[in-house]
């Protein structure tokens, strides 16, 4: 779909692409392709050769995570805890889209910034659970249509560490903490937040926005938004097994805009794919759109170079993340989680190199050919016309 269509996507939407969403694009279309080069391995027992084609490696490209996700349930284990998780979503106005879509890097870590600290202080009040939580976020910024819906995924672990770190406070069965509090806190955290970036230049308005340069203006902006309810809601994620809980966890934190699966059929510059209708009891339903406008709404959904769409905070925070589960499993009195054999299986065909010939793990590597360059990988996607790709 990319290779066909993307020429003809840039030609009239092209100029509103930054140089990490052209890369993105032109990288997932070369996936395991000739394009992306090659790699050809041969088997020491029967002697077959076989050509691979190269993965783009690309965050965004659905191909590409099932890899990522084995590898990461292997690294993921050892930090589940023995108790009850919970699935906190947290989903701004359609009204910021447009602020979004502008400046992601700065809107999104303030998304961030906002749910963390609406996280730790409610938790941290005597009245809930008066202590330090702990939690792993995640960044999605589709709906199922491909529209932009920018929210978060926060799974956390049902309890907090006493402040003095001698007791484990578990949550009551079934409930973390209440969402209207966390709604009102996420509410003012986050207006309170963009008002202070746009104040220190960190959010400049042009182009259709640049009437929201005045300060006064972007404060009118902004005021009915004091007055909405935000959606944001809470719930007990899964119980059970810890690779159970590991399944959950690498739904949200592996998945990407649309995947392959969803995608019924590419023809006449058409493209239809399957999304779930949440305003008729969640039934699944075709989708039709030009293909120019398909391109277009996945684009928004590439994120900027380096940014961090996955984040842990509290206790799970990679600065003492080791320290602290140590404490908690000591308060709680269990041993370290042990590494289960569902991993190993689920990770077992990537560390093998079986022979589809013979079935023998014997394959060998004979010769490669390297990666295309940036520049001729997006030059060979939408055309010879070069591009700036720093």
């Amino acid at each position: 779909m990319i290779r066909r269509y993307s020429a003809a996507f840039f030609a009239g939407l092209g100029a509103r692409l930054t140089p990490g969403q052209r890369k993105s694009l032109a990288a997932m279309g070369a996936c395991r392709t000739a394009a992306m080069g090659t790699h050809v391995q041969a088997c020491s027992h029967c002697g077959a050769e076989f050509v691979l084609y190269n993965s783009c490696g690309d965050r965004h490209c659905p191909q590409c995570q099932g890899g990522r996700r084995g590898a990461w349930f292997q690294k993921q284990q050892q930090d589940l805890l023995p108790v009850e998780y919970f699935h906190v979503v947290f989903t701004v106005p359609d009204t910021l889209n447009g602020l979004a879509l502008a400046h992601p890097a700065e809107f999104y870590n303030l998304l961030f910034r906002a749910a963390r600290e609406t996280l730790l202080e409610a938790a941290q009040t005597s009245r809930y659970l008066g202590g330090q939580i702990g939690g792993v976020m995640v960044l999605h910024t589709w709906g199922q249509n491909l529209s932009l819906h920018p929210h978060l995924h926060v799974i956390v672990p049902g309890g907090a560490i006493a402040p003095d770190g001698q007791a484990w406070r578990s949550c009551p069965r079934g409930f973390f903490l209440p969402v209207r509090v966390l709604s009102r806190l996420f509410r003012g955290k986050l207006l309170a937040y963009l008002l202070e970036a746009h104040d220190g230049g960190r959010l400049p308005m042009t182009g259709g926005q640049a009437h929201l340069a005045d300060p006064q203006q972007f404060r009118r902006f902004l005021s009915p938004l004091y007055q909405a309810d935000w959606v944001v809601y809470a719930k007990p994620s899964v119980s059970g097994q810890p690779e159970t809980i590991l399944g959950y966890l690498a739904r949200y934190i592996h998945r990407v805009a649309i995947s392959n699966q969803r995608l019924v059929s590419i023809e006449h510059g058409s493209i239809t794919f399957d999304y779930k209708d949440y305003a008729r009891g969640n039934r699944w339903q075709p989708m039709t759109l030009p293909a120019e406008e398909f391109l277009r709404r996945l684009s928004q959904h590439l994120l900027p170079p380096g940014f961090m769409r996955v984040r842990s905070f509290g206790f799970l925070a990679n600065c003492h993340r080791k320290e602290k589960l140590a404490l908690i499993r000591q308060l709680l009195e269990v041993p370290p989680a042990a590494t289960g054999s569902v991993v190993a299986d689920m990770t077992q065909t990537q560390q093998s190199a079986c022979c589809p010939h013979c079935g023998q793990a014997a394959l060998y590597t004979v010769r490669r050919t390297p990666r295309p360059r940036v520049p001729d990988l997006i030059a060979c996607t939408y055309g010879p016309r070069p591009f700036d790709t720093s």
